[in-house]
């Protein structure tokens, strides 16, 4: 993506350039020996205002990026130009910045995370995961979650989440590794109708070469993972640590220590043996729509 773009494709992302960036700033400020409290005096803010700058979690000014270098030594013109020019970069906005006024800031870091992940490895107990959703089926799940939303404002959050399954055709697409309870496939969201229609979908997703889906049976039991759904996300960029999401009603936590995602993929591991292989899914989808078939 060039310098000068004003708004990025949904198979790249601001959120990613941030965080290379402040990579980047930490890197050059720790070899210094600078504290991050200095660090914040120099462009007049706080320590926690670099913390933030370095994890990637808020824009860039140029200026204090270029206020940061000079205080880091940086003195090269390359260099300086480079590291100014993703600043740049990081700050154009994401393809869902139109659908700002109906999306909470903590999902719009999600969905930067997603276009730019290179692996997506999600669990999921309620819904069908969004990637794999069709229409119907996505206006049943918003409307359940918005009843009070307008037609205009629900037509808009159908299409986001559209726009979102992108990424899963585009040439160089990530890998969607994705393991569903089989409650989620036998909860009538929307009618049979709709449930027939998001089966067949899933059989033709389960054919993609970049999707791999697994089915957890009810007589698995409990599992590793029975508190909630939660995904993992992987970037080709190999400084960019694994990220963990686990959504909440009105908040999000994102994971990234060490310590934190080795707790997550050990879980995601245990429900993707708990979980059918991969290569019976479309038997069991097959079964499942003979069923869902039968009750409409």
């Amino acid at each position: 993506m060039s310098a000068g773009s004003q708004e990025e494709s949904p198979n790249s992302g601001p959120t990613v350039l941030r965080i290379l960036l402040g990579a980047q700033l930490r890197r050059l400020r720790e070899g210094k020996g600078i504290s991050r409290e200095d660090a914040g005096y120099e462009i007049r803010a706080s320590g926690s205002k670099i913390s933030r700058m370095e994890l990637g979690r808020v824009s860039f000014k140029e200026r204090d990026v270029a206020d940061l270098l000079s205080m880091y030594g940086v003195k090269d013109a390359a260099e300086r130009d480079a590291l100014l020019g993703l600043a740049r970069q990081a700050n154009n906005p994401g393809w869902w910045h139109h659908y700002g006024d109906i999306l909470p800031p903590w999902f719009q870091s999600y969905l930067g995370l997603e276009a730019a992940a290179s692996l997506i490895r999600t669990y999921e107990i309620q819904f069908v995961p969004g990637l794999l959703q069709t229409p119907e089926y996505a206006r049943a799940v918003i409307l359940r979650g918005h009843a009070g939303a307008n037609a205009d404002e629900i037509d808009r959050r159908v299409e986001l989440r559209r726009q979102r399954q992108q990424i899963l055709d585009r040439i160089e697409p990530p890998q969607l590794w994705a393991v569903i309870d089989e409650a989620v496939l036998r909860r009538p969201i929307g009618g049979p109708e709709v449930m027939r229609a998001q089966i067949e979908a899933l059989i033709e997703a389960a054919k993609k070469p970049n999707v791999r889906l697994q089915i957890i049976p009810f007589n698995a039991g409990g599992h590793a993972a029975a508190g909630g759904p939660f995904a993992i996300l992987r970037f080709p960029e190999p400084e960019l640590p694994d990220v963990v999401y686990v959504e909440q009603l009105t908040s999000a936590i994102y994971l990234e220590k060490r310590d934190d995602v080795d707790h997550y993929a050990i879980a995601m591991e245990r429900v993707c043996i708990d979980a059918e292989p991969p290569n019976h899914t479309q038997e069991i989808l097959g079964k499942l729509l003979h069923e869902v078939g039968r009750l409409g």
